[in-house]
């Protein structure tokens, strides 16, 4: 292991500094003007005559339009650059938002729950390639994991936001649901158009880095560039063709089936359990405790990933947790014990996120990261509709029993996944560059 230097430690601090909080910023955002609807759901669903199944094909919805427009949402970010592109997105995403606080009926809502998919439609894949272009493999896992905390961290924001708007303002004689989607939709906008001004494309870009610790980052990078270039396919009909690529988005199919299924459905699942005379907010409290489970889990699962260069086997021991998790809510019926559960479902859910992405980005050449990436997103989407349309059209319990199955397979498959060793020799010329584990 070589030593730490001076300039290596303040370069790493400084980006993860005014990088990191900024992005896990935005995807809170992102994540809560996607989720909101499970708790609008509350409200929505009686005044605009949705069914269960209506609502989740409309949960679902979203995904579709995300699977086709991602993989040119990312090329376009890397030929433009990800300050342009990601305030692009979000200033796009956060306008559909508030126009869903006006919509009259759920025609209205199918059609701007498909513009809302594509509006966001890049964005993930996208900060996971620009995480790329700042950090080494060995922080990789770290500043992953700190992004997607934005998934729990959303719903513990937007549980109790979202209730309490929902049951509190009712302005100019519009429902609480429509004030919740309005509100909720104009940070996007805002944070959109300071992503203009405050995002840096890449580090030679950065006036915040001095001159000494730009040359370090960017000769660190393009190190592990090389590496990767040699142990990976470096051609975009050669990444198609190579197995790995469909065993990565086979294992992450099963990941959006169940956190989306969780994150739509969790309002409605404590509501079925709780007396008549339950409020909303309170249910919005409840609904916190799992994301405040989750939050520990996605730190320590990615940080301890990138100590120990053992992301597979956190993966596997995550995946497995969930499976657990969603077998248990099969079989209880009280609140407490579907919190429990719930929690314990989240806890491997949500600490599979951050470390699958640093791990997802292994296997990726320089050339081939951008189609990659975003690829492996667009097809771990499809799961995004299947999650939230299988709740809905099932009984909770067979729904449960179908999540775990298809997690059983996503562990299957993940133990199948090998990454190339690097040959010694390649590495004597990338220094102390190391990508690969278990």
């Amino acid at each position: 292991m070589s030593q730490v230097t001076a300039v290596e430690r303040s370069t790493v601090k400084k980006t993860m500094r005014r990088i990191l909080p900024f992005i896990l910023l935005l995807y809170v955002i992102a994540f809560l003007d996607r989720i909101n609807l499970g708790f609008a759901a509350l409200q929505m669903n009686a005044d605009l005559a949705l069914t269960a199944e209506a609502f989740g094909l409309l949960s679902g919805l979203f995904f579709i339009s995300y699977f086709l427009f991602e993989v040119p949402s990312n090329l376009i970010l890397n030929k433009v650059g990800a300050r342009l592109w990601i305030a692009r997105i979000m200033i796009t995403w956060g306008i559909v938002v508030i126009l869903t606080g006006f919509i009259q009926s759920a025609t209205h809502l199918y059609i701007l729950r498909f513009l809302l998919g594509a509006a966001e439609a890049g964005f993930v894949p996208g900060i996971v390639l620009y995480l790329t272009y700042w950090f080494r493999a060995r922080e990789r896992g770290k500043a992953t994991a700190l992004f997607f905390v934005a998934l729990p961290v959303s719903g513990l924001i937007g549980a109790p936001l979202s209730t309490w708007i929902m049951d509190n303002i009712t302005w100019s004689s519009l429902a609480g649901w429509r004030w919740m989607f309005i509100m909720e939709g104009i940070p996007a906008v805002i944070l959109g158009i300071v992503a203009l001004l405050y995002l840096t494309n890449k580090p030679a870009n950065a006036k915040w880095l001095t001159s000494e610790e730009k040359t370090w980052l960017e000769g660190e990078l393009e190190k592990e560039r090389k590496v990767s270039g040699k142990v990976n396919k470096t051609s975009h009909s050669g990444m198609l063709k190579d197995s790995k690529l469909w065993k990565l988005a086979l294992f992450n199919i099963a990941g959006f089936i169940a956190v989306n299924a969780l994150s739509y459905w969790m309002p409605t699942i404590i509501k079925s359990l709780s007396a008549s005379s339950t409020t909303n907010l309170q249910i919005g409290w409840l609904a916190m405790i799992p994301n405040i489970i989750a939050i520990p889990s996605i730190l320590f699962t990615g940080w301890n990933a990138d100590r120990t260069n053992s992301h597979k086997l956190h993966l596997g021991i995550c995946v497995t947790v969930a499976m657990i998790g969603f077998i248990g809510c099969a079989f209880v019926s009280t609140v407490p014990l579907m919190v429990l559960m719930l929690s314990i479902t989240s806890a491997g859910l949500y600490g599979i996120s951050g470390t699958f992405y640093a791990y997802l980005t292994f296997f990726f050449s320089e050339t081939t990261a951008p189609a990659g990436i975003a690829l492996v997103s667009t097809l771990s989407s499809l799961g995004g509709f299947v999650g939230p349309y299988i709740m809905g059209v099932l009984t909770f319990k067979q729904a449960m029993f179908i999540i775990a199955a298809f997690l059983l397979i996503s562990l299957v498959t993940l133990f199948t996944l090998k990454l190339v060793k690097n040959n010694q020799k390649d590495l004597v010329d990338a220094g102390p560059v190391e990508i690969t584990n278990g």
